[in-house]
């Protein structure tokens, strides 16, 4: 089964696709955009602005917004960086 990416969704299905520990490993949990070298490139950032980024990643790849909008909403929440609203 393909991993996909704790903080955004991504699905992560080949080894660049995952982000990098402090130690340079592989982090088998975030994809390279939401994590390098131990740390979240977004830090600090919310779930409700997570959403609306991810929303215009979505269109700009050419899904409806609309559609976009109810995937972010869906996935996001549940993910391990989301949950407890952090």
């Amino acid at each position: 089964m393909e991993n996909i990416c704790q903080s955004c969704g991504m699905p992560m299905g080949k080894d660049s696709d995952f982000g990098t520990n402090a130690d340079g490993s592989k982090n088998q949990e975030y994809c390279q955009f939401c994590y390098q070298n131990g740390k979240f490139t977004d830090e600090g950032i919310t779930l409700e602005q997570k959403i609306a980024k991810n929303i215009a990643i979505a269109a700009k790849m050419g899904m409806p917004a609309d559609e976009a909008k109810k995937m972010a909403k869906e996935v996001l929440p549940k993910l391990k960086r989301w949950r407890g609203g952090k």
